[in-house]
Order: C-alpha cells, then sequence, then structure tokens
C-alpha cells in the first residue's frame, strides 16, 4: 500500500475517533441536565453554595486635602511680585508674594516724626515741671514764716499740679504715637505674604499689578494643600444606609482618572450634619487615604464602595429561593415543616429550632458542670412546652395556619416570622419577640443567675440576636420531593444571601418556583 493511501486512512480513523467522543460528550451533558431536571422535577431550584458574602454600600465623593489653608491679604495695595505659581511645593515661612508697601512706609516716616514731637513736648513740660515745683517749694518755706499771702501759695501749688498733668499729658502722647508706629509697622510687614505651612500650592488668584483691597474681608491669594501624601473623601451616603456604616470600615474606590487601579480607605468619621437635595437625605462620612505614591490629586470624583460585612466560607443560597411563596392550593402549600423539639437539646431535624441555637450559644460560655446542669434541665422543660403548644397549635389551627403560610420563629410554639416570604407585620413581629423574652428569661433564670457577670453579659447578647435573626421557610428538595426546612439567614450582598440550618449542607436544592407544564417537558 502506498503511502499517500495510509495517511489518508490515519486521518480517517482519527476523525471517526473524535467524532465518536462528540457524540458521547454530547449524550452526557444531556443526560446530566435531564437527571438534573429529573430531580428537580417540576420546580425550579437554587443550589447551596459555600462562598463568601460581602455586603457594600456605594456612594460617590470628592477627594480632597485632609487641610487645606486659604491664604489671603491683611491689607490693601498693588502686588509687586508673585515668586510661587500652581503646584509649588513651599515650606512655612516661605514668602509667595509681595505688595507695595509705599504707603504704609510713608506712615511710618510720619509717625516716628510724631514721636519726635511728642518727644520734645514732654521734655518741655518736664522742664516745666522742674520749675513748677521749685517754685512751690519755695513759697511754702515763705508761707510757713508769713512772708506771703495763703493765696500766693495755692496759686503755686496749682501750677505745679498742671505741669505735672502736661508731662502725663506728653507721656501718653508717646506712647500713643509708638502704638501707632508698631500697627504701621505690622502692616509693612504683612506686605510681604508668607506661607503658613508646608505644603503644596493648589491655587493662585492673583496676577503681578494686581490690586488687592482688604476692605472689609481679606481677599483669597492662593489655596494651599497640606501634606497631600494623606488626603480624604467626603461621601455622601443615603440615610437608608447609614445605620450601617462604622467607624474604621474598609473603604474600595475607583476613580475615572485611573480606571485600572482600585483604591483602599478608612471610614475616619461618620459625621451627623444631614443634608436634603430633592428631598433625599444623606450624610457625610469621611473617608482617610494613603496617597504617599502622589497618585491622587485633589479634587477627582470617585466611587466608593463601604464594606459593612463581610462572611467568609458559609452556605449562601440565592435570593430566589429565599422570597419563593408557593401558591394558594399548591402541594408546597400544605407541606409544614416539622419542627416539635425532642430530646438531646435539638429541634426534631427539620430545622434549626431554638434549642439548637441555644445549646451553641451555652457552649461559648465555658459552663462548669453545675452550669451545664442547670442549663440542661431548662432546655429540656423549654423543649417540652414547645412540644405541647405546638400539639396543641396544630389540633386547633391547623387549617389557619397552612392558610396563612409565612416562616416560624424558631421552629415551634406555632409563632411565624415575616422572611423572603411571610406577610407578617412589624409589631406583630415585635410583640412575639417580646413574649419569647420574657419567656425564655422566665424558664431559664435559675441558669442565668448561676452565671458570672461576663457569662452574663455574653448569653444576655446571644440570646438578644438570635431572637432578633430571620427564619425563613423554605422548601429542600430530597429525593425529588420538597421538604419544608427553616432557615436561618444572615448577611446579603443583594444576590446571594447567608443560610443556616441544621438539615442544610452545600449542594442541597432548594425551590425558587414553580415549573409551568412546558417547562416540565
Amino acid at each position: 500500500m502506498s503511502q499517500p493511501r495510509r495517511s489518508r486512512n490515519t486521518f480517517r480513523k482519527a476523525g471517526l475517533a473524535v467524532a465518536a467522543i462528540a457524540v458521547l460528550a454530547a449524550g452526557w451533558y444531556a443526560w446530566s441536565k435531564r437527571a438534573a431536571t429529573d430531580e428537580a422535577g417540576g420546580y425550579r431550584t437554587e443550589t447551596v453554595q459555600r462562598g463568601d458574602i460581602r455586603v457594600a454600600i456605594s456612594a460617590t465623593g470628592t477627594l480632597s486635602a485632609i487641610t487645606t489653608v486659604t491664604v489671603g491679604s491683611q491689607i490693601s495695595g498693588q502686588v509687586t511680585d508673585i515668586l510661587v505659581d500652581f503646584n509649588s511645593p513651599v515650606k512655612k515661612g516661605d514668602v509667595l508674594a509681595r505688595i507695595d508697601p509705599s504707603t504704609y512706609q510713608a506712615q511710618l516716616e510720619q509717625g516716628n516724626a510724631q514721636i519726635a514731637n511728642a518727644q520734645a513736648q514732654l521734655r518741655q513740660a518736664q522742664a516745666s515741671l522742674h520749675n513748677a515745683t521749685l517754685d512751690f517749694e519755695r513759697k511754702q518755706s515763705l508761707s510757713a514764716q508769713k512772708l506771703i499771702a495763703r493765696s500766693d501759695l495755692d496759686l503755686s501749688r496749682a501750677a505745679l499740679d498742671q505741669a505735672r498733668a502736661q508731662v502725663n499729658a506728653a507721656q501718653a502722647q508717646i506712647r500713643q504715637q509708638t502704638a501707632s508706629l508698631k500697627n504701621t509697622q505690622v502692616n509693612i510687614d504683612r506686605a510681604v505674604i508668607r506661607s503658613p505651612v508646608d505644603g503644596v500650592v493648589l491655587t493662585r488668584k492673583i496676577e503681578p499689578g494686581q490690586t488687592v483691597a482688604a476692605s472689609f474681608s481679606a481677599p483669597e491669594l492662593f489655596t494651599i494643600a497640606e501634606d497631600l501624601s494623606k488626603m480624604k473623601i467626603e461621601l455622601a451616603v443615603d440615610e437608608s444606609d447609614i445605620g450601617q456604616v462604622r467607624t474604621g470600615q474598609a473603604v474600595g474606590f475607583t476613580a475615572d482618572a485611573f480606571p485600572d487601579r482600585r483604591f483602599k480607605g478608612v471610614v475616619e468619621q461618620v459625621r451627623l450634619a444631614a443634608t436634603t437635595n430633592n428631598n433625599v437625605v444623606t450624610y457625610p462620612v469621611v473617608v482617610t487615604v494613603d496617597n504617599s505614591d502622589g497618585t491622587l490629586l485633589p479634587g477627582l470624583t470617585v466611587n466608593a464602595e463601604i464594606e459593612v460585612s463581610k462572611r467568609e466560607g458559609v452556605l449562601r443560597l440565592g435570593n430566589a429561593a429565599l422570597r419563593f411563596k408557593p401558591a394558594e392550593g399548591s402541594a408546597l402549600a400544605e407541606l409544614q415543616p416539622q419542627g416539635a423539639p425532642a430530646g438531646g437539646g435539638a429541634g426534631s431535624g427539620r430545622g434549626p429550632g431554638i434549642g439548637e441555637d441555644l445549646q451553641a450559644l451555652a457552649g461559648t460560655l465555658g459552663l462548669s458542670a453545675q452550669q451545664k446542669a442547670a442549663f440542661d434541665a431548662a432546655l429540656e422543660e423549654m423543649q417540652r412546652r414547645q412540644a405541647e403548644r405546638m400539639a396543641q397549635a396544630q389540633a386547633q389551627q391547623g387549617a389557619q395556619s397552612q392558610q396563612q403560610g409565612g416562616n416560624r420563629l424558631f421552629g415551634g410554639g406555632g409563632m411565624r416570622m415575616g422572611g423572603g416570604n411571610g406577610g407578617a407585620n412589624p409589631a406583630m413581629l415585635a410583640q412575639m419577640r417580646a413574649r419569647m423574652r420574657d419567656r425564655l428569661n422566665q424558664q431559664f433564670d435559675a441558669f442565668v443567675s448561676s452565671l458570672d457577670e461576663a457569662q452574663r453579659g455574653k448569653w444576655n447578647a446571644g440570646l438578644e440576636a438570635q431572637l432578633s435573626a430571620k427564619r425563613v421557610l423554605a422548601y429542600k428538595l430530597v429525593g425529588g420531593k420538597p421538604q419544608p426546612v427553616m432557615l436561618k439567614v444572615g448577611a446579603s450582598d443583594g444576590s446571594s444571601t447567608e443560610i443556616s440550618g441544621r438539615d442544610i449542607k452545600e449542594g442541597d436544592l432548594i425551590v425558587s418556583g414553580e415549573r409551568s407544564a412546558a417547562e416540565s417537558k
């Protein structure tokens, strides 16, 4: 056989092998998809996955220097020199500009002349005082000898007092002229505009030859940003999100000027000064940013995300499954979660009962043997009462409970709590929590009394967290058949939500909808 024919046979066999592999792959894909569809039956599902849940709040703001100083002029006059420009680095005390001081120098010379005149008047007054003093002393001696009239002595005393007053007046005039001279000298010094801080010149609002007038307020000449290695962002956070923002939370942001980079910051301050714009209330949140490399510039608009919380490696579920509510009269609507707490301190296996949650909380307290015995006794009594209430509720209100649907609170006791598929109003839920809080405090009173102060504080905080936790009734597919389960939900990023429950594990299928007849084919 020739070489070309053998090559064609080899290519033909390779093509057949590739085609066979493709057919097998397509068949496997169709089979697996059909198997998944068969398992889901007439339901659309979401798969429980393990991953991270990151909750963030979006906001916009503007970058600026942490400290910005406006440099103005306290005197009026014509600008003669400008020694800095935009972006010029300056040190404290550096000369930025000069204003013509001619007017104040003339006032200085005039003041010096006035002081010299006042000093001459003082010397004249002092001479008059000396003469008046001598005259009074002579007349006082003569008056003692009865050689002059008493009136002459009185006139001499008055002349002496007048001479003293003239000396005092001349001295006061000198002090006044000296103070005026100092004020003129200060104005001359102010004609030299100096930088009050170390920083960078952001703006320059004057030109050489321009006249500045400081009659009513200091005109702004320069704006200096102090230390651009650290900057700040003032974010406008919506009132619906501000309750989740805390000092110290991490912030990630981007700027249009650097689309390929993501920068980081930290919440420094949550200000209380709310602003209202078009009936939208926002609160300013100050974020500090490290700009050691000098990349970021003042005035840039940024899009920021404040990381409110981050849960790593948790079970998460698509929100569609948590929002699902079966239609009235459907087979799913007839199902109710089995959850009467049984022995061992946990739920019966159909949901995360309060007993299981309290056991987990007690396990974090480091209980002694005596405290553990008190806890077990209280838990057993609570479970017994829950079982009694559930049996009574199922016997007397079964039909009504099936119509209302909703989510049970704690998996027992006939209570329900609104969640993704419930409709209970907040006031009713608050009353239910209050009743449950009072009931648990009463049932666990002996156990709580055995705790020390640190244990008691941790128990109360954990109990309040359990009472406030949201629980949702969902439907898990087991062998293609739905089973109701209670899920405790946590943080949500808008598309997925953290969940937990005794009967939930990674890979479980949770019903998120019911398929139509066409979808089931």
